[in-house]
């Protein structure tokens, strides 16, 4: 018997002595983390499931995960299909699915310290119109029989220099108290962990690649605040760092805390919180105000420190960057490199670069036919050697204590000339990336109505790409932060979609994945920022770009290049060698200088 099936058999027999007839297996954690630490992966453990986004299913007679376009090869390579169907959101949801498996009288068990509130309102309406229900298990039924299960770290909570974070929590908390009486509340629940660390000036290690520690808050319309988080997680330099205003509580007692605030108006984030607070709350007799998290927009719109220590990461990880390409460039048409090695190299280039805290992200590598799944996550078993006269996509990221990096490169990997259709296809995504990068709009614009200016040049082919164009990215946090974005869906969930404003931080990322064979993708990081129009009428706002590393110039068909394309190509590059540049020496300043060389304009090259 295969480990993924005495896992779900294990789970079943847990479930039926729970009287569940089914139960939700979600990628998360009691603050609805994108990534989550080790304690969390229920989904990896029971499926085998390595992506960071997917849910499953399981009932007595059958099981389905649930994965985005992001996921569609991946899924298919590390869980068994004869064990759980594939299902596609938003082609489909969790919550249709059981609508459409239950019967009445079934009863769904969930953890609702591990799932929204809109989920599960959508996930109960749905089982209820048929009799079914969905039932908040008492114990998660995936930890009864996850023996071995880690316990969440212990690690210390770490203070976040004001100069860097360019704002005191005081400051912060302030602002918050103020809102809350404009709002006519008590109190609000802040439980995002990237949320906690903003607005207290803290970072942590509790997860890979997301600098957090884990905790919630309580933040009062005085100004005042109750930080709960485990003992032995505070520091004294923490505590002098919080000072008076902010008492220090074990992380074990939120949940009691919120059964205190009998009488109070909470405000609660429902995008943000799981259904566990909700329920704790309504249960203690607290009146609930749904509203968004109120350091989200401060947390979004970056200050001039933050702005700045993002200026001198990206500075800094461009170089590691560039070491990187050219180490690439004499290595992988040896042959001898695989992705693992090349992953790792790059690793390494990073933290001698300096002050690498970690990864934003786990680095993808894809070789070939791996780079066509847009979420690889490369492993012993999947690494691939890269070939000579074949693509590799290379999407990798660094957390600094001065920001947060995140930029995706696709090389040709020599010796000989990539073929027609990999340079065609190469250069529409060129032409989208810089047709967003060059975009100037009228303030209040959405990101969804920026999403075609870096998809038009691929649909003009008859193809397009299953992911997001843009997410937002932290100041030493989340490498997906919203709720910024730019992407063909609105808010989401319910919610609704931000209009970009000055200061945030964005990804410019368009694609192309021809499955079986490669993938391409061309990410830089976007600031928004103001735009003088002489005459304008009406404020305007545009982007600069703040990620400084060469493109892949073997890729381009000069060909299909408008004179303005090729003007940005060598403004951006000319930038590139300026910041760069003085960065490195030797043989690697000789090869960005030859990376970053200016392509001859379209109508030159014809003439």
């Amino acid at each position: 018997m295969s480990v993924p099936q005495a896992r779900l058999d294990a789970l079943r027999q847990e479930l039926e002595r729970q009287g569940l007839d089914g139960f939700v297996v979600p990628i998360s954690d009691e603050h609805m983390s994108e990534y989550v630490g080790a304690y969390a992966q229920r989904l990896a453990w029971l499926t085998g499931f390595g992506g960071s986004a997917g849910t499953a299913v399981v009932l007595k007679d059958r099981a389905a995960i649930f994965v985005d376009g992001r996921y569609t090869l991946q899924v298919r390579g590390e869980v068994d299909g004869a064990l759980y169907a594939y299902e596609s959101v938003p082609q489909t949801s969790v919550a249709k699915w059981l609508g459409e498996q239950a019967r009445p009288g079934l009863k769904v068990g969930y953890d609702a310290w591990l799932h929204g509130k809109r989920w599960a309102d959508a996930a109960g309406k749905a089982l209820a119109e048929k009799g079914a229900s969905l039932v908040p298990a008492a114990r998660n039924p995936v930890d009864a029989v996850w023996t071995d299960r880690s316990a969440p770290s212990p690690a210390p909570a770490l203070v976040h220099p004001e100069a860097l974070a360019g704002q005191s929590s005081a400051a912060k908390r302030a602002a918050i108290g103020q809102w809350l009486t404009d709002k006519g509340c008590d109190a609000v629940v802040i439980s995002a962990l990237d949320s906690v660390a903003w607005l207290f000036n803290l970072r942590g290690t509790d997860i890979e690649r997301t600098p957090v520690a884990l905790a919630f808050a309580l933040v009062r319309d005085d100004g005042g605040a109750e930080l709960f988080i485990a003992p032995e997680k505070v520091t004294d330099a923490l505590r002098a760092h919080l000072g008076h205003a902010v008492a220090i509580r074990p992380r074990a007692d939120f949940a009691s805390a919120l059964a205190g605030l009998a009488g109070r108006k909470v405000a609660v984030d429902p995008e943000r919180t799981v259904m566990g607070v909700f329920v704790a709350l309504a249960d203690g007799g607290a009146e609930v105000v749904e509203a968004q998290d109120p350091t989200v927009l401060p947390k979004a719109t970056k200050n001039p420190a933050e702005i700045a220590g993002h200026r001198a990461a990206q500075a800094r990880d461009g170089a590691a960057m560039v070491h990187f390409l050219h180490w690439l460039s004499r290595e992988g048409q040896t042959g001898t490199v695989d992705e693992l090695a090349a992953a790792e190299w790059l690793h390494r280039a990073r933290a001698a670069s300096g002050d690498l805290r970690d990864l934003s992200f786990d680095t993808i590598s894809g070789a070939g036919p791996n780079g066509a799944i847009v979420h690889y996550r490369v492993s012993e078993a999947t690494n691939r050697k890269l070939e000579p006269g074949s693509m590799y996509l290379v999407d990798s990221g660094g957390q600094y204590p001065d920001g947060t990096t995140d930029i995706t490169r696709t090389v040709w990997i020599g010796p000989g000339e990539a073929g027609a259709e990999e340079r065609d296809r190469f250069t529409r995504v060129l032409k989208g990336h810089i047709a967003l990068s060059r975009a100037v709009f009228p303030k209040g614009t959405l990101g969804s109505q920026l999403d075609t200016l870096a998809r038009q040049f691929l649909w003009h082919a008859g193809i397009d790409y299953a992911h997001g164009t843009g997410h937002g990215v932290g100041a030493f946090l989340s490498v997906h932060e919203g709720p910024q974005r730019i992407s063909r869906s609105s808010g989401g969930q319910g919610g609704t979609e931000q209009e970009l404003l000055p200061g945030m931080i964005l990804s410019n990322e368009p694609g192309y994945y021809k499955a079986g064979a490669w993938g391409i993708r061309i990410e830089n990081l976007l600031l928004v920022e103001e735009r003088v129009i002489e005459g304008a009428e009406g404020a305007f706002l545009g982007f600069d770009t703040l990620t400084h590393v060469p493109i892949d110039r073997a890729l381009i068909n000069t060909a299909i290049l408008e004179p303005g394309e090729v003007a940005w190509w060598n403004a951006y590059h000319a930038r590139v060698l300026a910041i760069v540049g003085p960065q490195v020496d030797g043989v690697v300043l000789g090869w960005l200088r030859e990376a970053c060389a200016p392509l001859a304009m379209p109508a030159l090259a014809r003439g």
